[in-house]
């Protein structure tokens, strides 16, 4: 094992036997604000050294462990350990420490920060790591764990970026799954995502005088015209329905209360399907703004949903359910850009993902859990 720091006498113990709704609770209960990992990773990093069966190799806040049995297959379980900033509403259950609605730890909905993006899908991570050799067995795939920092953040912070710069080799696989929540479903690939800024310019003048100037606010009015008449397309993509999305999420201009603004900024952002590259997007989004000054500040590649792998296509069977697109980008991305197949699959329900309100039931983190521990031993 190596590690940059030995933990402390502060360590928070994870018991990764209990039962798997306990231990999503214990997992939420550490704070994991983005910029705050390390208590969890050292927590994680901790529990899974004592697992002889796993080379445990620490990354900053990032830990990757792995089975190392020589099978002829290897799969990914991958999930980010930090969380969007705590609620800012006065007695909101979507906090730390995490509540149960039943009042009986184990039982009934699990509230709190985390409890669907994604401290679910990292405890089933876990209780994974630890009974894969329970009872003497032994998975018929070799496994590669990763947990990583800095995913609800801007991409360049990103942990798993870092893994693959620092330890690419230790995350090459036949397929991956990131526990991304799902509401147990699997969720193919992902859409991309791309951000522009529009620019209009005028000149600046006196507003009791504004026949003197040029407004840049009132320029950028058909730049919101097109978008609110743009039709978002549906596209068809191995089988997926991936819906597009294309909207002016931010609009900047003018200086003071009685100056004609000289400048204006609208910030669009394209979600767009996994058939096309960011390249592509951009050409689509400067066709529709022909005539204005565009400039892309930020794009990252969606994935195709890669279903057919004889990984992926088992993987499916064994979930059972009719697979879906995956609407917004997920770092199975990432794992696309590396030539691995991958898979969104985890508890929860997506839409509850940074609400006030976030919560995951007991039953939904039980069926993730064994869904996965039955494909692995098959």
């Amino acid at each position: 094992m190596t590690a940059e720091t030995a933990p402390d006498s502060s360590l928070s113990i994870l018991d990764l036997h209990q039962d798997v709704a306990l231990l999503t609770a214990a997992v939420m209960d550490i704070n994991s604000v983005s910029g705050n990992e390390k208590q969890l990773a050292d927590a994680v990093e901790a529990a899974l050294a004592e697992i002889p069966q796993l080379r445990v190799v620490r990354d900053g806040d990032a830990i990757i462990a792995r089975t190392e049995l020589g099978l002829g297959e290897r799969v990914i379980l991958a999930g980010h350990l930090d969380t969007v900033p705590l609620p800012l509403t006065e007695g909101s259950r979507g906090t730390v420490p995490s509540t149960w609605d039943s009042g009986v730890p184990g039982e009934g909905v699990l509230y709190g920060r985390g409890a669907t993006d994604m401290k679910g899908g990292v405890a089933v991570q876990l209780a994974l790591a630890a009974s894969l050799f329970d009872g003497g067995r032994q998975p018929k795939r070799d496994v590669t764990f990763v947990f990583y920092d800095h995913e609800e953040v801007e991409a360049v912070k990103s942990g798993l970026g870092r893994l693959v710069r620092n330890h690419g080799d230790l995350l090459q696989g036949n397929f991956a799954i990131l526990l991304e929540p799902t509401d147990g479903t699997v969720e193919g690939g992902c859409n991309g995502t791309s951000r522009f800024e529009a620019t209009t310019v005028g000149e600046a003048a006196h507003s009791a005088r504004a026949w003197m100037g040029s407004n840049a606010i009132h320029a950028a009015a058909p730049i919101l015209a097109r978008l609110a008449a743009y039709e978002p397309r549906t596209v068809n993509v191995d089988g997926l329905d991936y819906r597009e999305s294309l909207n002016a999420v931010k609009i900047n201009g003018g200086t003071a209360g009685n100056v004609i603004p000289d400048r204006c900024v609208v910030e669009i952002n394209y979600r767009f399907a996994p058939d096309k590259s960011p390249d592509q997007a951009e050409a689509h989004v400067r066709e529709l703004l022909a005539g204005f000054d565009v400039v892309r500040t930020d794009a990252a590649a969606g994935a195709r949903p890669g279903l057919q792998h004889p990984a992926a296509a088992s993987f499916v069977a064994a979930v059972g359910a009719e697979p879906k697109p995956k609407y917004g980008w997920t770092d199975v991305a990432r794992f696309s850009e590396l030539g691995i197949p991958a898979v969104n699959f985890g508890p929860g329900d997506p839409l509850l993902a940074h609400k006030d309100n976030e919560h995951v039931s007991a039953d939904a983190i039980r069926t993730c859990l064994r869904a996965l521990e039955e494909w692995l031993a098959g």
